[in-house]
């Protein structure tokens, strides 16, 4: 039977939504293992704005979470509050900073950060219904929140890990290109992808590395 994966988009863009390399690559290697996808996102304004060639914040400007990720997967997307665990095999959160800050709070507040009740209620009910979830680059500090006690790897950014041995009260190992981190006990994959300084093919080999790891739990 073929197994199918729900993927949680943050928009479309690096600096204000989802990763768009570490997306596609998660979706390329879903297909590439004979799985199938399907993609969601919160149907939110975006937190911010962001000029990627400048890095500025494009004052005034509003976009919709839902309506930016449907850019990456030419459309074929749902509502983030219409995703029912029992109808997928994981659930899988690519990186971005805009993940850090649509989906939750952690790249404008810190450890204090708050989760889109949406993106909460999906980690927790897939997890009731014991599916491995995966996370790359800055989202594994999402579950280091939600999963009491969980393992997660964000590569080696001092700063971060800090946080998530610190106030998040989980804990973090050291990673390097395409490497994962499996948490045994919570069923949950994560690689650092982008939070170290990678090329493409680094990314498509996380991205792969974690996606053949899914599979196999699922």
């Amino acid at each position: 039977m073929t197994k199918k994966i729900a993927i949680v988009l943050a928009g479309c863009g690096v600096m204000d939504g989802s990763e768009i390399h570490e997306a596609v690559l998660t979706l390329l290697a879903i297909d590439k293992h004979g799985a199938i996808y399907q993609c969601f996102a919160p149907d939110i304004p975006q937190a911010q704005v962001i000029n990627h060639i400048t890095g500025e914040e494009m004052q005034g400007e509003t976009r919709n979470v839902l309506i930016e990720s449907a850019r990456i997967c030419r459309g074929k997307i749902m509502p983030l509050s219409e995703y029912m665990p029992q109808d997928y095999d994981a659930l899988i959160f690519p990186g971005g900073f805009g993940a850090a800050k649509n989906l939750f709070t952690f790249a404008l507040d810190g450890p204090d950060f708050t989760i889109d009740p949406d993106v909460k209620r999906a980690v927790l009910e897939t997890r009731q219904h014991n599916k491995p979830i995966g996370a790359l680059c800055i989202s594994p500090v999402l579950l280091a929140k939600l999963v009491e006690g969980v393992t997660v790897t964000i590569g080696s950014d001092k700063s971060v890990a800090a946080a998530i041995k610190g106030p998040l009260k989980a804990r973090h190992t050291v990673t390097n290109h395409g490497e994962l981190t499996i948490d045994e006990k919570h069923n949950i994959v994560t690689t650092p992808c982008y939070m170290l300084n990678a090329s493409i093919s680094q990314i498509a080999q996380g991205t792969d590395n974690l996606v053949r790891e899914i599979l196999n739990r699922a």
